[in-house]
């Protein structure tokens, strides 16, 4: 079964507030649109098929009402309950969702789909997907949920050209090379999400800057990169006050070199 990397999630009470900052930075976002079943709209960020979505509440009592769409409970939760915004899911594509739905059940996962979804773009095109989620568990690194487009990825990359969304970073060759996670138990972690992701664990390897020890999951699009902290530095700085969580965005062919906190999250610019 083929899996991706299509996306990460990052909550924000304006997700509009992210493009004046990043743009600053070289970063192109883009208004996205609206999820009106959901109670939800975003903003986005394209390097090819990977992106980063900010995401936010707009209607409340809409968003309210999920409870088998894991992300809108999470955003709930952790948006209009604990105010805390920042990176917090990421999204694999699949092209098998029917099939990979009850290969999950079958190992033993409590399993939430496939749901529709789709969004409203400001010029009224209605983008649609299918999606998949796992339960998650209370003080643990968050599961990825799945995504399956209505298009194929040919098809989704070639529009994106046309429209321009892929060329308008400072940095034209700019990738979005890996997601950061800090988790607590290093080996735990990487070895349950190269089995359940079908990948093979890199060797660890030290980060001074982070000031923790990582390993990388090499994973199509964008890969997955899981640090324990070894004392004080960011790794260490989120774990205490976010937990286990995504927080640090890898892009690489920047021109520039460096790392930075902005909003709620760390990037690493190379």
């Amino acid at each position: 079964m083929k899996f991706s990397f299509d996306h990460l999630v990052w909550f924000h009470h304006k997700p509009e507030n992210a493009i004046q900052p990043l743009s600053e930075k070289g970063i192109h976002v883009l208004q996205g649109g609206r999820h009106e079943s959901w109670g939800t709209y975003n903003s986005l960020s394209y390097f090819d098929l990977s992106y980063i979505e900010f995401l936010g509440i707009e209607e409340i009592s809409v968003a309210e009402q999920h409870n088998e769409n894991q992300l809108i409970t999470q955003i709930v939760q952790q948006l209009a309950k604990e105010n805390r915004e920042g990176p917090a899911k990421i999204a694999i594509r699949t092209d098998q969702i029917d099939e990979l739905a009850i290969k999950l059940r079958q190992e033993g996962f409590t399993i939430y789909g496939p749901l529709p979804g789709q969004r409203v773009t400001a010029s009224g095109e209605v983008i649609r997907w299918t999606l998949l989620f796992i339960e998650d568990h209370p003080n643990q690194l968050s599961y990825p949920f799945f995504i399956q487009w209505e298009k194929n990825d040919e098809e989704r990359l070639s529009a994106f050209m046309e429209q321009g969304m892929l060329e308008r970073h400072t940095a034209r060759n700019s990738k979005f090379e890996s997601v950061g996670f800090v988790v607590r138990d290093l080996e735990e972690t990487v070895n349950a999400w190269g089995k359940f992701l079908n990948l093979t664990p890199s060797e660890e390897f030290m980060d001074e800057v982070l000031c923790a020890r990582c390993q990388k999951l090499k994973l199509p699009g964008t890969n997955l990169i899981f640090c324990t902290p070894l004392g004080k530095g960011p790794a260490e700085k989120v774990l205490n006050e976010r937990g286990e969580t995504p927080f640090l965005v890898n892009l690489s062919e920047t021109t520039q070199n460096s790392i930075f906190e902005m909003l709620n999250g760390y990037w690493s610019f190379q």
